[in-house]
Protein backbone atom coordinates (compact mmCIF):
# COMPACT_ATOMS: atom_id res chain seq x y z
CA UNK A 1 0.00 0.00 0.00
CA UNK A 2 1.33 3.55 -0.73
CA UNK A 3 0.75 6.02 1.85
CA UNK A 4 3.21 8.89 1.54
CA UNK A 5 3.52 11.31 -1.20
CA UNK A 6 6.26 9.16 -3.16
CA UNK A 7 5.57 8.18 -6.85
CA UNK A 8 3.71 5.23 -7.98
CA UNK A 9 6.62 3.95 -10.29
CA UNK A 10 9.27 4.62 -7.37
CA UNK A 11 6.73 2.72 -4.92
CA UNK A 12 6.79 0.05 -7.24
CA UNK A 13 10.49 -0.10 -7.38
CA UNK A 14 10.86 -0.27 -3.35
CA UNK A 15 8.23 -3.10 -2.98
CA UNK A 16 9.44 -4.80 -5.75
CA UNK A 17 12.89 -4.68 -4.32
CA UNK A 18 11.60 -6.03 -0.61
CA UNK A 19 10.05 -8.76 -2.71
CA UNK A 20 12.33 -9.47 -5.21
CA UNK A 21 11.47 -11.91 -7.91
CA UNK A 22 7.64 -12.70 -6.18
CA UNK A 23 5.28 -11.26 -8.83
CA UNK A 24 3.23 -8.29 -7.71
CA UNK A 25 0.23 -6.76 -8.92
CA UNK A 26 1.04 -3.22 -9.28
CA UNK A 27 -1.96 -1.95 -10.99
CA UNK A 28 -4.14 -3.51 -7.99
CA UNK A 29 -1.63 -2.35 -5.31
CA UNK A 30 -1.90 1.67 -6.61
CA UNK A 31 -5.85 0.80 -6.74
CA UNK A 32 -6.09 0.16 -3.19
CA UNK A 33 -3.30 2.37 -2.27
CA UNK A 34 -5.29 5.43 -4.07
CA UNK A 35 -8.44 4.53 -2.06
CA UNK A 36 -7.03 4.87 1.01
CA UNK A 37 -4.92 7.95 0.20
CA UNK A 38 -8.21 9.58 -1.25
CA UNK A 39 -10.53 8.30 1.71
CA UNK A 40 -7.91 9.92 3.82
CA UNK A 41 -7.37 13.07 2.30
CA UNK A 42 -10.94 13.77 2.24
CA UNK A 43 -11.62 12.98 5.57
CA UNK A 44 -9.23 14.60 6.94
CA UNK A 45 -10.03 17.95 4.94
CA UNK A 46 -13.96 18.00 6.01
CA UNK A 47 -12.71 17.22 9.78
CA UNK A 48 -10.18 20.42 9.25
CA UNK A 49 -13.25 22.50 7.57
CA UNK A 50 -17.14 22.09 7.74
CA UNK A 51 -16.95 19.64 10.54
CA UNK A 52 -14.47 21.83 12.69
CA UNK A 53 -16.83 24.54 12.72
CA UNK A 54 -19.57 21.81 13.95
CA UNK A 55 -17.58 20.33 16.43
CA UNK A 56 -18.17 16.83 14.75
CA UNK A 57 -16.15 14.07 13.54
CA UNK A 58 -16.31 12.36 10.19
CA UNK A 59 -17.91 9.04 12.24
CA UNK A 60 -20.38 11.46 14.29
CA UNK A 61 -21.75 13.43 11.05
CA UNK A 62 -22.21 10.01 9.15
CA UNK A 63 -24.08 8.77 12.14
CA UNK A 64 -25.83 11.98 12.30
CA UNK A 65 -26.72 11.47 8.61
CA UNK A 66 -28.25 8.40 8.84
CA UNK A 67 -30.51 9.09 10.73
CA UNK A 68 -31.28 12.38 9.63
CA UNK A 69 -32.05 11.17 6.01
CA UNK A 70 -33.60 6.92 7.31
CA UNK A 71 -35.53 9.17 10.19
CA UNK A 72 -35.68 7.45 13.73
CA UNK A 73 -33.54 3.90 13.53
CA UNK A 74 -32.76 0.72 15.68
CA UNK A 75 -29.16 1.12 16.71
CA UNK A 76 -28.35 -2.18 14.78
CA UNK A 77 -29.12 -0.76 11.73
CA UNK A 78 -27.61 2.46 12.57
CA UNK A 79 -24.39 1.00 12.67
CA UNK A 80 -24.41 -1.18 9.66
CA UNK A 81 -25.33 2.33 7.52
CA UNK A 82 -23.16 4.33 9.30
CA UNK A 83 -20.00 1.34 8.65
CA UNK A 84 -19.29 1.31 12.13
CA UNK A 85 -19.59 -1.38 14.85
CA UNK A 86 -22.12 -1.06 17.25
CA UNK A 87 -19.49 -0.77 20.07
CA UNK A 88 -18.43 2.34 18.17
CA UNK A 89 -21.79 3.64 17.49
CA UNK A 90 -22.46 3.29 21.49
CA UNK A 91 -19.80 6.17 22.11
CA UNK A 92 -20.70 8.18 19.43
CA UNK A 93 -24.62 8.30 20.48
CA UNK A 94 -23.43 9.07 23.93
CA UNK A 95 -21.31 12.11 22.35
CA UNK A 96 -24.27 13.32 20.41
CA UNK A 97 -26.52 12.81 23.33
CA UNK A 98 -24.52 14.54 25.72
CA UNK A 99 -24.61 17.12 22.69
CA UNK A 100 -28.30 17.69 22.74
CA UNK A 101 -27.75 16.24 19.22
CA UNK A 102 -29.44 12.82 19.68
CA UNK A 103 -31.72 10.68 21.55
CA UNK A 104 -32.02 7.31 22.45
CA UNK A 105 -34.93 5.27 22.95
CA UNK A 106 -36.52 1.83 24.08
CA UNK A 107 -38.11 0.03 21.55
CA UNK A 108 -41.64 0.20 21.38
CA UNK A 109 -41.98 -3.65 21.39
CA UNK A 110 -38.38 -5.21 22.04
CA UNK A 111 -36.61 -4.09 25.66
CA UNK A 112 -33.28 -5.26 23.97
CA UNK A 113 -33.36 -3.07 20.90
CA UNK A 114 -32.60 0.64 21.38
CA UNK A 115 -33.94 3.78 18.89
CA UNK A 116 -32.03 6.30 18.28
CA UNK A 117 -33.68 9.95 16.91
CA UNK A 118 -32.71 13.63 16.39
CA UNK A 119 -33.12 16.14 18.55
CA UNK A 120 -34.96 19.49 17.07
CA UNK A 121 -31.27 20.68 17.94
CA UNK A 122 -30.08 17.68 15.78
CA UNK A 123 -31.98 18.58 13.04
CA UNK A 124 -30.92 22.46 13.00
CA UNK A 125 -27.27 21.28 13.32
CA UNK A 126 -27.61 19.13 10.07
CA UNK A 127 -30.05 21.48 7.86
CA UNK A 128 -27.08 23.99 8.59
CA UNK A 129 -24.32 21.75 8.13
CA UNK A 130 -24.94 19.33 5.15
CA UNK A 131 -25.37 22.18 2.84
CA UNK A 132 -21.61 23.16 3.32
CA UNK A 133 -20.80 19.70 3.34
CA UNK A 134 -22.20 19.12 0.38
CA UNK A 135 -20.06 21.82 -1.26
CA UNK A 136 -17.40 20.26 0.15
CA UNK A 137 -17.57 17.14 -1.88
CA UNK A 138 -18.00 19.55 -4.95
CA UNK A 139 -14.88 21.19 -3.99
CA UNK A 140 -13.00 17.92 -3.84
CA UNK A 141 -14.34 16.37 -6.54
CA UNK A 142 -13.79 19.66 -8.72
CA UNK A 143 -11.25 17.89 -11.04
CA UNK A 144 -13.67 15.44 -12.27
CA UNK A 145 -16.64 15.89 -14.74
CA UNK A 146 -20.21 15.04 -13.52
CA UNK A 147 -19.54 11.77 -16.01
CA UNK A 148 -16.63 10.86 -14.30
CA UNK A 149 -17.51 11.43 -10.76
CA UNK A 150 -20.71 9.10 -11.78
CA UNK A 151 -17.61 6.46 -13.34
CA UNK A 152 -16.12 6.88 -9.89
CA UNK A 153 -18.96 6.23 -7.79
CA UNK A 154 -19.65 2.85 -9.66
CA UNK A 155 -16.45 1.41 -9.66
CA UNK A 156 -16.31 2.28 -5.74
CA UNK A 157 -19.56 0.66 -5.68
CA UNK A 158 -18.39 -2.48 -7.51
CA UNK A 159 -15.42 -2.80 -4.80
CA UNK A 160 -17.89 -2.84 -2.26
CA UNK A 161 -20.17 -4.95 -3.56
CA UNK A 162 -17.15 -7.14 -3.70
CA UNK A 163 -15.85 -7.50 0.06
CA UNK A 164 -19.67 -7.35 0.79
CA UNK A 165 -20.94 -10.27 -1.40
CA UNK A 166 -17.39 -12.33 -0.81
CA UNK A 167 -15.12 -11.12 1.52
CA UNK A 168 -16.40 -13.14 4.72
CA UNK A 169 -15.59 -16.60 2.03
CA UNK A 170 -12.28 -14.93 1.42
CA UNK A 171 -11.85 -14.13 4.78
CA UNK A 172 -12.51 -17.60 5.59
CA UNK A 173 -10.05 -19.16 3.03
CA UNK A 174 -6.87 -16.86 3.95
CA UNK A 175 -8.25 -18.32 7.90
CA UNK A 176 -8.31 -22.19 6.70
CA UNK A 177 -11.48 -21.78 7.86
CA UNK A 178 -10.63 -20.28 11.58
CA UNK A 179 -12.50 -17.36 13.72
CA UNK A 180 -9.59 -14.42 13.30
CA UNK A 181 -7.81 -13.62 16.45
CA UNK A 182 -8.73 -10.61 18.40
CA UNK A 183 -7.07 -7.18 17.23
CA UNK A 184 -4.68 -6.43 19.20
CA UNK A 185 -4.40 -2.16 19.91
CA UNK A 186 -0.70 -1.99 19.85
CA UNK A 187 -0.17 -0.80 23.05
CA UNK A 188 1.57 -3.53 25.35
CA UNK A 189 -0.18 -4.84 28.94
CA UNK A 190 0.76 -3.25 31.74
CA UNK A 191 2.50 -5.32 34.34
Amino acid sequence: MVSGRGSLGDTEKAVQAKLGDLPVRHERMAAVAGIYRAAAAVRQHFENSVLRDAELSWTSFVVLWVVWIRGEGETRRVAEEAGISKGTLTGVARTLQARGLMERKGHPTDGRLALLALTPEGERVMARVFPEFNAEEAFVTEGLSDDEALDLADLLGRIVVQVETRGEDRRLELLDGQDPRPRRSGRRAKG
